[in-house]
């Protein structure tokens, strides 16, 4: 797939006219990064935009006695790195490749001289700021009101929604994840996250095999959130 086409599927670009699109992708870095890689930390000076290319990347706060959560897990076509460019401020969390990933980076000056030129950028850019507000409100509600139980459905809703896959025999399947890494997204113990999976998967709500998480009945799993 071509540069043009992956940056049409990202909200902030998705209204760029062709000829807009083909001047950016003439601006893109590639950018690889192995499995566990740091692409960037929590208090770096942010210089560039990212957007995945191929693979997976963790968007997370980490604490200094090493705890950790994750905001976000994000795949192709999604778009991260948009804050510290805006406001000159430092990054605001770390982002680490999952596995094997192909990032493409814009430059910070290229970024926003490209930014002040085509206000519709500028309006798709708020739609996705946007987002990411109602995403950190959600995570805020979910832990002062939600149990480990039903935190645990959420984020596997969400998972579902934003980068499942249909499963062959049905259902649907989301990203592998460790249990940490799971119990992170939910702000729960490894514990609890495993006891609610076991329940789950007893309930015939899910399977559970090999790290692979298969939601067999989404309906059901959200009455635990609703």
């Amino acid at each position: 797939m071509s540069y043009e086409s992956l940056l049409a599927q990202i909200p902030m670009f998705e209204h760029l006219a062709q000829e807009d699109l083909t001047h950016l992708s003439g601006l893109l870095q590639q950018r690889r990064y192995s499995k566990n890689e740091v692409i960037f930390h929590q208090g770096d000076v942010g210089t560039a935009l990212f957007m995945v290319r191929r693979g997976e990347v963790a968007i997370r706060l980490s604490s200094s006695e090493g705890k950790e959560v994750i905001l976000a897990l994000l795949g192709r076509g999604d778009a991260f790195g948009e804050l510290a460019l805006l406001d000159g401020e430092p990054r605001s969390t770390d982002a680490v490749a999952r596995d094997e990933t192909h990032l493409l980076s814009l430059h910070q000056e290229d970024f926003r001289r490209f930014l002040s030129e085509r206000p519709q950028v500028a309006m798709g850019l708020l739609a996705v700021l946007s987002r990411m507000v109602r995403r950190v409100t959600q995570l805020v509600h979910d832990s002062a009101f939600l149990d480990a139980r039903a935190r645990l459905a959420r984020v596997l809703l969400d998972l579902a929604r934003t980068q499942g896959q249909p499963a062959s025999e049905g259902g649907i399947v989301i990203p592998k994840l460790t249990q940490a890494e799971l119990a992170n997204l939910c702000g729960v113990t490894r514990e609890s996250a495993n006891k609610w999976l076991r329940f789950y998967n007893r309930e015939g709500l899910l399977t559970y095999e090999n790290g692979q998480i298969t939601i067999v009945d989404p309906e059901r799993l959200r009455r635990d959130v609703d």
